[in-house]
């Protein structure tokens, strides 16, 4: 029942109205679902179970109650922490898109110089276009933008952006989903109903 519930609510409901019900949501699933089989990286805490997600195909046991993390974010936490000196560097840090899971903490870091930035999130600092940064080139040392590529029609210019805002010598996590079949990635500008784009691109608003 839950696999179906969530997936229903992902498929009516807007993201920007999501993200502000996951604040009174977010600590009930916590203390619900609290035990000892799965433990989240990110908050460190540890469930019975972990949550159902997604649009048109739903994967079981991916979504930790506690931060709303999925797979990907646990393994960009991980990541982070084991192969990187983000946590301890002093670091300008541009996060696009920022997820639920990580925008708190990352704010809260005191050696982060944080900024986050979006269209349409109701957590982003700064309301901006991927395509037109309102930033001055080199600003940032690190840019996280994860999952928003594959949203964008006109992805060779926001990625422009990217990297005319990024410091000479800084670096980026750019996640996008793959599907590992195909040899080259599939994009037709044509294919805009929804329902089509989640049959060929696995979401309504994906665009490749």
């Amino acid at each position: 029942m839950s696999k179906g519930l969530f997936s229903w609510l992902l498929q009516i409901f807007p993201r920007p109205f999501l993200i502000k019900a996951s604040y009174w949501a977010r600590p009930i699933l916590a203390l619900w679902l609290k035990g000892s089989r799965y433990i989240d990286p990110i908050d460190g805490k540890s469930y019975r179970k972990f949550l159902p997600y997604g649009y048109s195909k739903t994967r079981k046991g991916v979504l930790a109650p506690g931060t709303l993390s999925l797979e990907r974010h646990r393994l960009l936490w991980l990541y982070l922490k084991q192969e990187t000196d983000f946590f301890s560097a002093p670091i300008r840090l541009l996060h696009m898109a920022p997820e639920q899971a990580f925008y708190k903490r990352f704010k809260g870091l005191k050696n982060i110089d944080y900024t986050s930035a979006d269209l349409y999130s109701p957590i982003a600092m700064v309301k901006a276009d991927i395509c037109a940064l309102p930033f001055q080139d080199n600003s940032f040392d690190v840019i996280l933008c994860n999952h928003v590529l594959e949203h964008i029609p006109d992805h060779e210019t926001a990625m422009k952006e990217l990297y005319r805002v990024m410091k000479p010598g800084g670096w980026g996590i750019f996640q996008i989903p793959q599907d590992l079949q195909r040899e080259h990635t599939f994009e037709d500008a044509n294919i805009t109903d929804p329902e089509e784009r989640s049959a060929i691109f696995g979401q309504y608003d994906h665009v490749r």
